[in-house]
């Protein structure tokens, strides 16, 4: 989860598809960055686990709590957090992988982790395709604090459990320099275990993802949380991503911490 926020928000600069594509040695923060769609929703997934609220009720909550987030919120999940009674409607988009990060954390079983995940989908994004994002990215979080796999062991265990092919960083180098935004799971969920296997650490996954361009934030959300639970996260990009959170936000990331420090590997 710590790992999803602070890719998000240092992706976030270049979010805007008119913004200028990321150059080497960028900084991760700066003035116009800030949280965005990505870290509402995983602040919600989280809060939904830690206090008992079902994940429906908790993204409503959040997400209408913060109805402005950098960057806004994809048209169809607007219209879904608009609607009088939401029913899920079949999205395949990034939403449920670029969220699910705290299941790969609270939840300490496999089978727990994959019918969390699923659960924490299927609200909205109830494709069979949004489904297995959410589970692949949760369970690839799972596997790895728990030390259930290697990391040369990665490509084979996604592509036998996910279907997911994971391509060579050359073919995702500068996806937005050809007008190409990645906004779907079956892009985004192995190009950021891409990134992360290329990673020497923490900070060089996060670079890594963002300079792939194209959704850049969400793609460093994903990298970062994948990241986060074989990393150290350096306390100095915590505590910088953390001072663009408001209070609230902020208490869930909090209880989070204090959760996780009992079980983690």
């Amino acid at each position: 989860m710590l790992g999803a926020i602070i890719g998000d928000i240092a992706g976030s600069q270049f979010e805007d598809y008119k913004a200028p594509a990321p150059q080497a040695g960028f900084q991760l923060f700066v003035r116009n960055c800030g949280y965005t769609d990505d870290t509402v929703t995983t602040v919600a997934i989280a809060d939904a686990i830690m206090n008992h609220k079902s994940y429906k009720e908790s993204l409503l909550y959040w997400c209408r709590r913060y109805p402005h987030p950098f960057g806004a919120y994809g048209g169809r999940f607007q219209d879904w957090l608009d609607s009088v009674n939401p029913q899920p409607y079949g999205s395949y988009g990034n939403g449920s992988a670029m969220r699910v990060s705290p299941v790969g954390w609270l939840f300490n079983d496999y089978h727990s982790v994959l019918d969390e995940a699923k659960k924490s989908a299927k609200c909205s994004h109830n494709s069979e395709e949004g489904i297995n994002g959410a589970q692949c990215v949760a369970t690839l979080i799972y596997w790895l604090r728990t030390c259930r796999i290697r990391r040369d062991q990665i490509e084979n265990a996604v592509k036998k459990k996910f279907g997911y092919d994971i391509p060579p960083l050359k073919d995702i180098n500068r996806i937005g320099s050809t007008g190409h935004i990645d906004t779907t799971c079956s892009e985004t969920v192995p190009w950021a275990i891409r990134c992360f296997l290329e990673s020497q650490d923490f900070e060089d996954a996060i670079r890594i993802a963002i300079m792939t361009d194209g959704d850049t934030d969400t793609k460093a959300n994903i990298t970062g949380a994948i990241a986060e639970a074989y990393y150290q996260v350096p306390e100095e990009l915590a505590e910088k991503a953390f001072s663009y959170l408001p209070k609230d936000m902020l208490s869930i990331v909090e209880q989070f911490c204090t959760i996780i420090q009992d079980f983690v590997v």
